[in-house]
């Protein structure tokens, strides 16, 4: 999936969550919520492999699980350079609930375009 696509559907996602957990998680509007995704799309291009080097042992250990929290770090990151009075968790581990949100909404997206959209194809 193009770039682009992606930072576009991050950011409906990010409004759709913000929508379910209004009180834990906060987007001020769709324009903060492109920002926060192009921001994200950056960090994680920039240092989440660097991250993830780094805590490979813990990561083997915990048999990937540890990942979700390295998500989580990258999203309180995102939270940290856009700005908390525009895009914030109210705790870290509400940072880990919409990052899994975010990447199983990822998931079901990403197979759909690539199946093309049509079902049974």
């Amino acid at each position: 999936m193009g770039f682009w696509k992606r930072i576009l559907i991050n950011t409906v996602l990010f409004i759709a969550i913000a929508g379910f957990f209004q009180s834990s998680f906060y987007v001020a509007n769709v324009w903060v919520a492109l920002i926060a995704s192009f921001v994200l799309a950056i960090l994680n291009a920039a240092i989440k492999p660097f991250l993830m080097l780094l805590s490979l042992p813990i990561t083997l250990l915990t048999l990937g699980l540890f990942s979700i929290v390295i998500n989580g770090f990258m999203l309180q990151m995102t939270s940290f350079v856009v700005g908390k009075s525009n895009f914030g968790f109210s705790s870290f581990g509400m940072a880990i609930v919409v990052s899994v949100l975010l990447s199983l909404a990822n998931v079901i997206v990403s197979n759909f375009f690539a199946k093309g959209g049509r079902d049974g194809e």
